[in-house]
């Protein structure tokens, strides 16, 4: 059986026999923290131009529209779920592929769910079997390639495909015709540019066309993943992991491995690099240090995140946007010191001309950032980091985490969880509308047909809240 059948299997499996309890109430968590950050990324401003775009293709009612659309919002401000370790975001290509098509299809909360397991985890697994222990890295990351998009566009074609009711044969074609789809570069997180917010919006658009393509009889090659011209060979030169893609697939009632459940939460609207820097600065804040007492700061970050976090300096120290400002540690260490909302550190922390504050501007460039050799060992499991800060005092003060807030061995909480989920709806939604948002998530296990709602639609056309009919 070629690697893809197996996936597609798999994959029907999750819809034909229901996913375990476990995974179930693990995927309601990663719809409500998408429908958050895409609610709150609905009013960037690149994603208000990917959608008047749309719109102005004629129309944004079209499944694969609805995936580019949500899509783009739910991965606009970098607030997305990350899986470890293959440093991937699987939900916010997922998560919006398959809510269009549930809705195109008046599918049940149940299969909605199980689509969503099975893709995130496909999705995860691809990014898997690009980690190899010998560079300490993902083989995608180290060619500058984004696993997100590239992962992403083949499990929200699983999802869709699940959604539409193909076989396990179909399935696979899916897969494999998206396999033609996905890309993706990583090189706006070092210099600058918006193209990667839209990156999970066209891997969501990608999925949901590649269904829709296997659905009118377009077939994928069988050997699309492992073949002499197929996607391993293609995106890592053949070298890869086969038991981290395949091994432990859930078919039966045997022992399975998911890696969905070692996907984390976010609790800083940032690139993921930099959370551990933060964590540490907000300690020391706690602690008493004054911002105003600095006078030099030495970040220790695993190595392999420099290229993104730290290089090229100037370019970090002086963000060119405050998007920009996202993927820069020594500026997301200055706001940590100086900021403070959300959850430590906030989108406000990150709104427009906040890369241009002068107080923290000052305090970025006294930042430097090196190689630590006990973060490089922890990455990618974890991500870990320590800062020292020296005072004009001459005093150093230090602080270490092995393990950066919501990731492995500190999740966040249900209630930080429910939260965030808060905060970001607030930029978007009225009250009421969020508690309906949340209580339609909540519901999903047990709802029957998805009909029309909040996730489906452009902000600017959206409904009065997203509707599941009673249960089955």
């Amino acid at each position: 059986m070629t690697q893809v059948r197996r996936l597609a299997e798999f994959a029907v499996a999750c819809r034909d026999r229901g996913v375990p309890a476990e995974v179930r109430d693990d995927v309601v968590g990663r719809v409500l923290d998408t429908l958050g950050n895409g609610f709150a990324g609905s009013t960037e401003d690149v994603a208000r131009r990917v959608a008047a775009t749309v719109t102005a293709w004629g129309g944004s009612r079209a499944a694969p529209s609805v995936a580019l659309i949500q899509g783009t919002y739910a991965h606009a401000l970098d607030f997305d779920d990350t899986h470890l370790p293959s440093v991937l975001h699987p939900s916010a290509s997922v998560v919006p592929a398959a809510l269009a098509v549930a809705e195109a299809t008046g599918a049940s909360g149940r299969d909605l769910l199980a689509a969503v397991a099975a893709g995130d985890e496909i999705c995860n697994r691809l990014g898997m079997a690009s980690y190899l222990p010998e560079i300490g890295n993902s083989l995608f990351f180290e060619n500058g390639q984004h696993a997100t998009s590239i992962c992403g566009t083949l499990g929200a074609a699983a999802a869709c495909a699940l959604l539409y009711g193909l076989p396990a044969e179909g399935v696979a074609d899916a897969i494999g015709i998206a396999a033609s789809m996905g890309s993706g570069l990583l090189e706006a997180n070092r210099t600058g540019g918006t193209v990667k917010r839209i990156h999970c919006g066209w891997a969501a658009h990608g999925g949901v066309v590649a269904a829709d393509l296997a659905r009118a009889g377009v077939t994928g090659p069988p050997t699309v993943l492992e073949g002499r011209f197929g996607f391993f060979r293609a995106w890592l030169d053949g070298r890869y992991d086969e038991d981290a893609l395949l091994a432990g697939l859930w078919r039966d009632d045997g022992p399975a491995r998911w890696e969905v459940l070692r996907t984390v939460y976010k609790p800083y609207p940032v690139n993921h690099f930099t959370h551990p820097a933060i964590d540490c600065a907000l300690a020391l804040r706690a602690g008493g240090l004054d911002p105003d007492d600095v006078a030099e700061i030495e970040v220790g970050l695993p190595a392999p995140t420099l290229r993104t976090v730290a290089e090229p300096y100037e370019e970090k120290i002086r963000p060119r946007s405050a998007y920009h400002a996202k993927f820069s540690a020594p500026f997301a260490v200055a706001t940590a010191l100086t900021g403070g909302g959300g959850l430590g550190v906030g989108l406000d922390d990150f709104a427009d001309g906040a890369h241009q504050d002068p107080v923290r501007l000052a305090l970025a460039a006294r930042v430097r950032c090196v190689p630590d050799g006990r973060a490089t060992e922890i990455f990618p499991a974890a991500f870990a980091a320590v800062v020292r800060v020296t005072t004009g005092g001459g005093a150093v003060l230090e602080h270490r985490v092995d393990s950066s807030r919501g990731g492995p061995g500190h999740p966040l909480s249900a209630d930080e969880l429910e939260t965030k989920f808060r905060m970001n709806a607030a930029r978007a939604l009225t009250p009421e509308e969020t508690d309906t948002v949340a209580a339609a998530v909540r519901a999903l296990p047990e709802s029957g047909r998805i009909t029309a709602g909040l996730w489906s639609v452009p902000s600017a056309e959206r409904s009065a809240g997203p509707r599941c009919e009673g249960p089955v």
